[in-house]
């Protein structure tokens, strides 16, 4: 079975099993203030685990099942498919850190979901092949473009900040997500760059089915 099949799987238990009970839920979900002041570390991986509700859940797990040929990516590039559990799971503690250092002191605040991991999916994605095709609600374009589209969304709405779905993850994992592969290889980003310059060079990949 591929990572990203089990991070599904899994993250849908948990997941469909916390919407029956609210205490799990909180106990899961990411507080700030219980990470800094009781030392909560687990929270900064079990709040991927946690969705508001289906359409939550829905949108993110099919969001990585779209984008889980990544996975391909990470073993032909690196050898092996840890790497991307790796990132996945770094992806998941980088894109909570904004939030703790944000609201470490409020009492009241919670947020929940995998979103900043899925993120950091989807656009190593974009890093490995930029101009691979993406259909968006049905409108189809590069993958490039997706991620400019996601990114100036997600600060749009972390700006007007209302909910408990921490948009500022989005895009901290999305970084993340491009960041990593580069550092453990560092020709990857000038691949990028590179094909960038070089315009669309034909579908290599296509973002829009699972594994």
């Amino acid at each position: 079975m591929s990572i990203s099949l089990s991070i599904i799987i899994l993250t849908c238990l948990v997941t469909i099993t916390a919407f029956r009970s609210e205490d799990q839920k909180t106990k899961l979900s990411m507080w700030p203030y219980g990470v800094k002041h009781y030392k909560q570390l687990y929270r900064l991986l079990t709040s991927g685990l946690v969705h508001a509700d289906y359409p939550h859940l829905i949108f993110n797990m099919l969001s990585l099942y779209f984008f889980s040929v990544v996975e391909d990516m990470y073993v032909v590039t690196f050898g092996s498919k840890y790497y991307f559990l790796l990132m996945y799971v770094l992806a998941l503690v980088v894109s909570d850190i904004p939030s703790l250092i944000k609201h470490r002191d409020h009492e009241y605040y919670y947020s929940l979901g995998a979103s900043g991991a899925v993120s950091a999916v989807i656009f190593s994605g974009v890093l490995f092949q930029p101009w691979a095709v993406i259909y968006f609600y049905f409108i189809k374009m590069p993958a490039i473009v997706y991620g400019v589209i996601f990114l100036l969304l997600s600060i749009y709405l972390d700006r007007r900040g209302q909910g408990n779905v921490a948009h500022d993850a989005h895009y901290w994992g999305a970084c993340f997500g491009l960041l990593f592969p580069v550092l453990l290889d560092p020709s990857i980003g000038y691949a990028f760059i590179n094909t960038l310059q070089h315009g669309f060079p034909g579908l290599k990949y296509y973002y829009g089915g699972g594994r």
